[in-house]
């Protein structure tokens, strides 16, 4: 009796024939080039075409990801980190069902405040979204000071070049994996969901894009000389001066030395300055919050309720005084009111969570909620308010990811949610977004004048936006 065999399917690109793998009925095809490596002569340089290949290319395995470090203390033992070594860091990764045909597209951007992240991780697999019909596309791109300096001579802003540029590879590509090229939603968590506001900001990416998904993404990019903080002071430390030459001839792990010794004992509201996009004519000439009001693309936008208790253990919210929370309140120009309608939503709160929601809002909630407001096109925005377990994490940021992923056995989702986190709202949560990506509807109303808002919960519901006296009196 003849044995069968499986035949590992193949794609062919315009670089090229890759082969991947099958499992039930999705095709994978991993580590897929869609730039040059960006290293030697192409280092500090805007992302150059990925040479072709002869014959068959193997795409069963991740490619390198960006140079990075972990993340550090207590925060490093709930985000974790893959390293694999190499130079080409700019590629792409596909899973597709076995007999797609113009299937809508999601193209995933991983987060990790431009610094850390990788599209390696076992939570970012796109099994789930491939067997709902879709072609799911994640990438990686440049970290940190390799992506992001603001240098004499250089570009600005490459790690968002590099993202425009596998926008574009996905655009021209994904017909061979049985995609729609006009139908590519582009998604993004935190540092991710900043690219996404920053490639519909630019106008030749934004033509490439149908629909969009924000999940707890800052929407501001920065002038050059308040982006540019932190290469001048990196620079200082190793003694160079902030140009592409100086920082070319410096190695990327000891930039990344530099990097950690320079952000000890940072916070999101305080201490050294972390990487941020810079205005500039040529990469970003506007900020995306100023563009996405006016851009006729459906969008979901949200954020966590308790967005801090990622980034603020408990004992540092403990130490967070009341004259702290002045100091914070007096430098962000927030109302006296506004703190005291904090304390009115939050009765119970400390000190320090007064300071954390404040955190949350300054940061997350007031700006996408202002975006929301003022946009025309269809407007969808969410809360995700389920509370973990795990050291009273609360609604955390990066807790929902392994609800939208529908991955909750995960161990990277596990680290946040434990063992026991409800499936039902997994469930709902991934199909809602699965819904939108196919449809431009998440399965509830637009904001609209009533800022209607989904919370996801174990009890989800669809209620005017929450806390919202306080919110309004943030300032622009």
């Amino acid at each position: 009796m003849a044995l069968m065999t499986t035949t590992p399917p193949t794609a062919t690109l315009s670089g090229g024939t890759v082969r991947g793998t099958l499992e039930t009925g999705i095709r994978r095809f991993l580590g897929i080039p869609y730039a040059a490596a960006p290293f030697g002569a192409n280092r500090f340089r805007a992302p150059q075409p990925a040479t072709s290949w002869d014959g068959v290319r193997d795409a069963t395995e991740f490619g390198p990801t960006a140079p990075q470090l972990p993340y550090p203390g207590p925060i490093g033992e709930l985000l974790g980190s893959v390293r694999i070594e190499g130079d080409d860091i700019l590629t792409a990764n596909v899973w597709a069902p076995q007999d797609a045909a113009a299937a809508p597209v999601l193209l995933w951007i991983h987060g990790g405040a431009l610094e850390r992240g990788t599209a390696a991780l076992g939570l970012y697999d796109g099994m789930p979204f491939a067997r709902a019909g879709i072609v799911f596309v994640s990438i990686n791109y440049r970290l940190g000071s390799e992506g992001f300096s603001v240098l004499d001579g250089a570009p600005r802003n490459l790690g968002l070049e590099d993202a425009a540029a596998a926008l574009a590879w996905v655009h021209r590509e994904v017909e061979a994996f049985g995609g729609d090229p006009g139908q590519i939603t582009v998604m993004g968590e935190s540092a991710g969901g900043a690219i996404v506001a920053g490639l519909l900001a630019k106008e030749q990416s934004r033509t490439l894009i149908a629909r969009a998904i924000i999940e707890s993404g800052p929407l501001e990019a920065q002038a050059a000389h308040k982006a540019g903080r932190i290469s001048v002071q990196l620079a200082k430390r190793l003694g160079v001066r902030p140009e592409r030459g100086a920082f070319a001839e410096i190695s990327p792990d000891r930039l990344l030395e530099a990097r950690r010794q320079h952000a000890a004992g940072s916070s999101p509201l305080g201490g050294a300055p972390g990487f941020q996009f810079a205005i500039d004519a040529e990469s970003l000439p506007r900020s995306p919050h100023e563009v996405l009001p006016d851009v006729d693309i459906p969008l979901l936008i949200g954020s966590n309720t308790d967005e801090y208790r990622l980034w603020f253990p408990p004992a540092a919210l403990d130490g967070i005084s009341a004259l702290k929370l002045l100091a914070a309140r007096l430098a962000l120009r927030i109302p006296r009111a506004a703190v005291q309608a904090y304390r009115a939503e939050f009765p119970d709160a400390s000190t320090g969570e007064i300071f954390g929601q404040l955190a949350t809002d300054v940061l997350l909630r007031a700006p996408l909620t202002r975006l929301a407001r003022k946009r025309t096109a269809p407007t969808y925005v969410y809360e995700f308010a389920w509370n973990s377990p795990v050291r009273d994490l609360r609604a955390a940021h990066a807790l929902e990811l392994g609800f939208v992923f529908d991955r909750l056995d995960d161990p990277e989702a596990q680290r946040l949610a434990g063992p026991d986190a409800p499936r039902e709202l997994a469930a709902e949560m991934h199909a809602a977004w699965v819904a939108f990506v196919k449809t431009g509807d998440p399965g509830w109303p637009v904001l609209g004048t009533e800022r209607r808002t989904r919370v996801f919960d174990t009890t989800s519901a669809t209620v005017p936006q929450r806390r919202t006296t306080g919110l309004d009196l943030l300032p622009t």
